[in-house]
């Protein structure tokens, strides 16, 4: 198991300004940190890879689909083509980053509704891009990670059952789902009950409290998840993700209008005591 840090509480674009938190993090005991990659190319993220490597910090990387110009679900061919083309674009700065796992709602731009569920042409739509970004990455060392979102922000993926599937439907072995605690806490009606039930196909996880706060400072059972994750045998990563309204384009996706911390240094401090704590025991609750 690592220990990650999602840098979406800072940035959407690290650069060399942000060395401070990193060093931060660092120190702080992190094994890694969660890179988004919004803009930029694959020199920019072999340079980054090459601080990290610098400071001893390993990498994720979480991406989203920033438009409908790039939505590998529409109708339109082209736009298509192009959100398949994005995919892999992503897939290559994971590389050049290093990154060990590429996770993110990466099947349609946020906030975007139709008024109901995929259609069966979304769904295989998805399926298709999913299956060239997955072939992309084949020999790269990525595993690729889909992320089910709350249906107040997405109506494409949902659920982990969703998730898993569509997972099964991709059938690459680097290719799993993202278990998110915020999310699970809103959609699924056994937020910890649904770890074992798609265990195999779970890639990766974000610890996420309720309020997106604080982990540990909610109402997520952390423990309870913990315990479920160790009995499933996951031994990946746990990505520490909370948001703030520093960021405005961040802080409106993410719908973050007031202060849900006293500091950044509190949520990573406690954070990563949270998740020390509650994996250890959980070695002995399995």
């Amino acid at each position: 198991m690592k220990i990650g840090f999602n840098l979406l509480l800072w940035t959407t674009h690290v650069t060399d300004a942000d060395a401070g938190v990193l060093e931060q993090l660092k120190a702080a005991g992190y094994d890694g940190v969660e890179v988004p990659v919004f803009e930029g190319d694959e020199v920019h993220y072999a340079a980054l890879k090459a601080r990290l490597d610098g400071l001893g910090l390993a990498s994720t990387v979480v991406a989203i689909v920033q438009d409908e110009a790039r939505n590998p679900l529409s109708d339109d061919p082209a736009c298509r083509q192009a959100g398949i083309d994005y995919l892999k674009w992503l897939v290559d700065c994971s590389a050049a980053l290093g990154a060990e796992v590429l996770c993110g709602p990466f099947y349609q731009p946020l906030g975007v509704f139709s008024g109901s569920g995929p259609t069966p042409d979304e769904w295989q739509r998805m399926v298709e891009a999913h299956r060239a970004m997955a072939s992309h990455a084949a020999g790269a060392g990525l595993t690729i990670a889909v992320e089910p979102l709350n249906r107040f922000e997405c109506y494409a993926l949902n659920t982990a059952e969703r998730a898993a599937a569509l997972a099964d439907a991709v059938g690459a072995d680097h290719y799993g789902y993202l278990y998110d605690t915020f999310h699970a806490n809103i959609e699924e009606k056994d937020p910890v009950g649904v770890i074992a039930e798609t265990a195999g196909r779970i890639a990766h996880v974000h610890v996420s409290e309720n309020d997106r706060g604080t982990p540990g400072r909610g109402h997520i059972d952390f423990q309870a998840t913990f315990d479920a994750l160790r009995r499933a045998g996951y031994d990946g990563w746990l990505t520490v993700e909370a948001f703030g309204h520093a960021l405005p384009d961040i802080a409106a996706a993410t719908k973050v209008w007031r202060p849900l911390f006293g500091s950044e240094e509190q949520v990573f401090g406690e954070a990563i005591d949270l998740i020390r704590r509650g994996w250890a025991a959980a070695a002995h609750n399995a």
